[in-house]
């Protein structure tokens, strides 16, 4: 797999994301549903932003990893919360994330009505190998 970061500005740096990643010869592609903070016997969170946010990341980890593929080639990551201010009070923990796994991924960032019973953040990416 070759990836390619296109970024005709710098000002997207600072915010821990690329406008666009090309993939040539990659060798699988997975689709992962949105990942939240739902324990491992199925219960939705109650916790605060930051609790779900750290969960849903080990979630995402853990379904990557089953799969044979690596964090680190996330190309595309899509946040859905049910708060944008909570979630920016928090959003070191997103950026020391994505740091740590050097991931490069194109993103969006949506503030939606409500997510499924009590939780607060989902993530859903594509990741390449």
């Amino acid at each position: 797999m070759e990836k390619r970061v296109i970024n005709p500005w710098k000002w997207q740096d600072d915010r821990s994301y690329v406008q666009a990643v090309e993939v040539t010869k990659p060798e699988g592609t997975l689709y992962v549903s949105g990942q939240t903070a739902i324990d491992a016997e199925g219960r939705s969170s109650t916790a605060d932003m930051k609790t779900q946010l750290i969960l849903a990341l080990e979630n995402l980890e853990q379904v990557i990893s089953e799969a044979g593929y690596e964090s680190k080639n996330i190309v595309r990551l899509n946040v859905y919360t049910t708060s944008t201010a909570e979630l920016w009070s928090h959003f070191n923990i997103f950026q020391d994330w994505i740091k740590k796994h050097g991931i490069k991924q194109t993103s969006t960032v949506l503030e939606v009505k409500s997510l499924f019973e009590t939780l607060k953040v989902e993530l859903e990416v594509t990741v390449v190998k």
